[in-house]
């Protein structure tokens, strides 16, 4: 008698997975690679995450930490995460895996596991800022301390953020800003938006200048020095062959900017994100080293400074100023007026103000610093080892040529 069961069985045929099937199978085995290595996990305790490759980015922060539940609430609390799905337990009770998502980006993290080499930070330093945009850095760095972090570096402002540094219970530091208020009038297209003195020495260069001008330093910037208390943002790099003032302008596209380079004849190198902007460092078509910059909020550079020790004025030492003039009238759109020396130029309409003159042996920039009291200026350049004219009359206000003990040209300028 035939089995009625085997002559009412259909043949069996192959179907093809429904895409919303393999999107959640591709998902969860993605999910499961994410984790530790060596950490094993079934597939039936993946949860189907929420979010996909394309929104995860290029690089996911992957964080160790002493006691994952407790971190898990801190980030919650006081930066304002959210989990997606739930948290991975692993048999032995510990968190194997979270994912977070924070500040338009995501964010891993699973207790420490010693045996494979995932270990959380000690109380030392750390080698690692991660750095989020917050509304407020004050009063984020409030909470983060009264939830048990730790201020490493009090809130300032420079590059058109406000910014500060916090050391989470965990052992991360957190680099936090937030834009500063845009009432103020923001960068132009080829306004200088830093300067950089380059010289020999920058020990001794700090000290010459914190003498001279009152310059004060923000610590813990390495071999850069980085002067804290003028309105334009300025640097000190040593271990230079020639003093000279490095420049950064702002541009409106760094990526656009960066091909005019090339088209008129300069060099650059890859753009890069920073947190004052995307920026990429040139050279000009006469070897002058330079940098642009593509702000975003920062306000505009004063005409000629606003106090002791600001940049007031750049003259650009150049070997052909005409090549200059059409390099920087592509690149930045410069305008230029004829100077009141031979081969002398002006830009206009630019912050601070810059002039170009033609003729030098090789490229240069020479600042003017901003000074209360010249006579007084003048004196603390030769008691700091440096060389200075008299104060002189000029029909903007009085001016000295003067060099630092390395050398190093500049004016000072009581405006």
């Amino acid at each position: 008698m035939t089995d009625p069961f085997l002559a009412l069985r259909l043949p069996d045929t192959a179907v093809t997975p429904t895409p919303a099937f393999t999107d959640r199978l591709r998902a969860r085995l993605e999910r499961a690679l994410s984790l530790p290595r060596g950490v094993s996990v079934s597939a039936a305790t993946i949860d189907e995450p929420t979010t996909t490759a394309a929104t995860l980015g290029a690089a996911i922060p992957y964080l160790a930490v002493s006691d994952a539940r407790r971190a898990i609430d801190w980030y919650v609390d006081v930066f304002g995460a959210s989990v997606v799905g739930e948290p991975i337990v692993m048999p032995d009770g510990r968190i194997g895996h979270c994912e977070l998502a924070l500040a338009g980006g995501t964010l891993y993290l699973a207790q420490e596991f010693p045996e494979i080499g995932f270990v959380a930070p000690s109380s030392g330093p750390t080698s690692v800022n991660l750095m989020l945009a917050v509304p407020d850095v004050d009063a984020t760095l409030a909470v983060a301390v009264a939830a048990g972090g730790r201020s490493d570096r009090e809130p300032y402002d420079d590059y058109g953020q406000r910014n500060s540094y916090v050391v989470d219970p965990f052992g991360h530091r957190w680099g936090l800003h937030s834009p500063l208020p845009s009432a103020a009038p923001t960068a132009r297209q080829g306004d200088l938006v830093y300067a950089s003195l380059w010289v020999p020495d920058a020990d001794r260069a700090a000290d010459f200048y914190a003498a001279v001008l009152g310059w004060s330093y923000r610590s813990g910037d390495g071999p850069h020095r980085h002067v804290q208390n003028t309105g334009l943002s300025l640097g000190i790099l040593g271990g230079q062959r020639q003093t000279t003032l490095f420049c950064c302008y702002a541009v409106d596209d760094v990526e656009a900017a960066a091909e005019q380079v090339r088209a008129a004849g300069g060099s650059t190198e890859s753009p890069r994100d920073e947190p004052y902007g995307r920026t990429v460092d040139c050279i000009d078509d006469q070897g002058t080293r330079f940098a642009l910059n593509q702000v975003s909020g920062a306000g505009s550079p004063a005409l000629s400074g606003t106090g002791q020790g600001d940049l007031a004025y750049v003259t650009m030492l150049v070997v052909d100023s005409a090549k200059t003039r059409d390099f920087y009238g592509a690149v930045l759109g410069w305008r230029f007026s004829p100077g009141n020396v031979e081969d002398g130029w002006q830009v206009t309409d630019t912050a601070p103000m810059t002039g170009l003159a033609g003729g030098s042996d090789r490229p240069a920039g020479v600042p003017m610093w901003r000074v209360d009291d010249i006579a007084a200026a003048v004196r603390r350049v030769r008691d700091a080892g440096g060389t200075s004219t008299d104060p002189q009359q000029q029909p903007y206000g009085m001016m000295s040529e003067c060099t630092d003990d390395q050398d190093g040209r500049f004016f000072l300028g009581q405006l």
